[in-house]
């Protein structure tokens, strides 16, 4: 019996280790940030920019009233530790991140997201996501 209860209790706690928890999974909405230092102000009233992110890919999408919602960018994405990889490969407008690979610190409390990143043009960057679902 002593033999049996080891490796059923070696496996309970290995697993609880990788629970799958992914704090990015859900449905993010875009609430500005920050740009070089300065605050970013293109926060729109107009239409809501959300992102939304299973386990291993993420889009996102303009939502205007009146207007059908549309996918603007789209990719996959990995974490490790407290850094998202994430690489687009598709975006509705001519981009410079295509196909490249941009690394995000990401910062998780209560309900909103931090990215911070240095893009390959040099510009520090700071978004800020609140969690809709």
């Amino acid at each position: 019996m002593k033999k049996t209860i080891f490796p059923f209790l070696m496996i309970v706690v290995l697993c609880s280790f990788m629970n799958g928890n992914n704090p990015l999974q859900g449905v993010w909405e875009y609430r500005g940030g920050l740009v070089n230092g300065k605050v970013d102000d293109s926060v729109s009233k107009a239409y809501k920019l959300q992102r939304t992110y299973d386990g291993l890919h993420y889009q996102a999408l303009v939502i205007e009233k009146g207007a059908k919602s549309f996918v603007y960018e789209k990719g996959d994405y990995k974490l490790i530790a407290d850094t998202c990889f994430e690489t687009q490969t598709y975006c509705s407008q001519p981009s410079k991140l295509l196909g490249k690979t941009v690394k995000y610190i990401y910062i998780v409390s209560k309900d909103t997201l931090k990215l911070q990143a240095t893009l390959p043009n040099g510009n520090l960057i700071e978004d800020h996501w609140v969690k809709v679902r």
